[in-house]
């Protein structure tokens, strides 16, 4: 089953059990999808489906330290809830320590030695991390081992 299959059932049944914050939150993500569908014109792939949900999940990281920030802390509940249904759908995320000996052994098989090989580095390693490391996490280690 797909990632957009699972969505859809998962959708069906939170409409069953009136789990309606739930089901608004898989509506977002799906309504998102459905303006990439009509962007492409053509069904979407699972490496699509992810690299929505992480930009769907980021936002949300965005707007939940501003909300935070902000002292609304009724609205950082939602987001942080949000953020954890559409997690489930993401594939393991990897630890520090996993994203770490990633980011070497990158670096060893480019070559790179200063900041200026950032560019080739990060463009070999994101196709490995894709959907189960932070960007920004990932950015910040490079940067720590090419200094």
């Amino acid at each position: 089953m797909n990632l957009s299959e699972r969505l859809n059932d998962d959708m069906k049944q939170a409409m069953k059990s009136q789990d309606k914050f739930k089901l608004s939150t898989i509506r977002m993500v799906r309504a998102s999808m459905k303006n990439q569908e009509i962007d492409f014109k053509r069904p979407l792939d699972d490496s699509e489906v992810l690299d929505i949900l992480s930009r769907e999940i980021k936002q949300r990281k965005d707007s939940l330290q501003e909300f935070k920030k902000a002292g609304r802390d009724d609205l950082a509940t939602n987001l942080a809830a949000e953020i954890d249904i559409i997690s489930v759908y993401l594939p393991q995320q990897l630890t520090e320590e996993e994203i770490k000996v990633i980011v070497q052994q990158t670096i060893q098989e480019t070559g790179a030695s200063s900041k200026a090989e950032m560019g080739k580095v990060m463009s070999a390693l994101l196709p490995q991390v894709k959907g189960r490391a932070d960007g920004k996490l990932v950015n910040q280690l490079v940067q720590q081992f090419l200094q």
